[in-house]
């Protein structure tokens, strides 16, 4: 047992310092050579280091300690740690690489490839239980009292302000634009990080050979199908309709079975953004 935790605990570390790393890397060699300021601390940070000539890590740092208050009081000393560790580490790379050029002087590429490292980073801190500090705590907090809002989601309107603030501070509306790509492009890894492409297709199958479709779906691609007892309000006719939950790369085959079984059939697809069971995401797993 005692092995374990060890063994869980330094699998942990290892993960939170190589996304600390990938996170400073985004920082110093991709984001803030070239001007942008996407968002949250670390974008308050690199406005205020444009002002103040203090490194930029460093000012990562100081601007954490009222959050990181606030965090031990919200999520106890035990969460906390690990956050502090992550934010230790992010302010030292942020200040080591920042005397490295910078990987691209293209701003365009600098804005998608800064944007996706630090997606990456944030989502691999948090999945490991801790977080990068600043807006990390906020949004955590945030997601305990509205859970149906997506980390991404509340990620994206808090950078938003971030980054029209630089564009004022820097004179610099492109900067400001690319610094929106970044936004956006963090916006939506970070959600493929946190909870996967699991989006599906939900489909709603309406035909005279119920028992023959269903049995080639059974058979063929070996997804579970549930029958609904209809009735057709015109006809008066009773009806069972098929309903299945599908990976979308699944949806055309079903499609084609379909079409193939009754060309008269009625189908309806539509879009299921999050499913739980068996093959998806697990009722007990932590929302992050």
């Amino acid at each position: 047992m005692k092995r374990n935790f060890w063994k869980e605990n330094i699998k942990k570390y290892l993960i939170i310092t190589i996304a600390a790393f990938g996170y400073a890397t985004a920082v110093s060699l991709f984001v803030d050579p070239n001007n942008m300021a996407p968002g949250g601390v670390t974008g308050i940070a690199i406005i205020i280091n444009r002002v103040i000539p203090v490194e930029t890590g460093t000012l990562i740092f100081l601007l954490n300690i009222p959050i990181l208050l606030f965090a031990i009081w919200k999520f106890g000393m035990k969460f906390t740690i690990s956050t502090i560790y992550a934010l230790s580490l992010i302010s030292v790379f942020t200040n080591i690489l920042s005397y490295f050029h910078a990987a691209t002087d293209d701003i365009l590429l600098a804005a998608l490839a800064g944007g996706a490292l630090t997606a990456v980073s944030i989502g691999l801190i948090l999945k490991a239980g801790a977080t990068t500090g600043g807006m990390d705590i906020i949004v955590k907090w945030l997601r305990l009292k509205l859970p149906h809002l997506k980390t991404g989601v509340i990620f994206f309107f808090a950078d938003v302000i971030i980054v029209s603030i630089s564009g004022l501070v820097f004179h610099d509306i492109e900067a400001a634009l690319y610094a929106a790509i970044a936004v956006i492009v963090s916006s939506m890894v970070l959600d493929v990080v946190l909870y996967g492409k699991d989006e599906a297709k939900l489909l709603y199958i309406i035909s005279d050979k119920p028992e023959e479709i269903t049995k080639r779906i059974l058979e063929e691609l070996c997804i579970g199908v549930t029958y609904i007892e209809g009735q057709g309000a015109f006809s008066g006719k009773e009806k069972r309709v098929l309903m299945c939950a599908v990976k979308k790369s699944i949806s055309p085959q079903i499609e084609t079975i379909v079409k193939e079984e009754d060309a008269e059939a009625f189908m309806i697809i539509t879009r299921a953004t999050e499913v739980f069971g068996e093959g998806y995401k697990s009722y007990f797993s932590e929302r992050i």
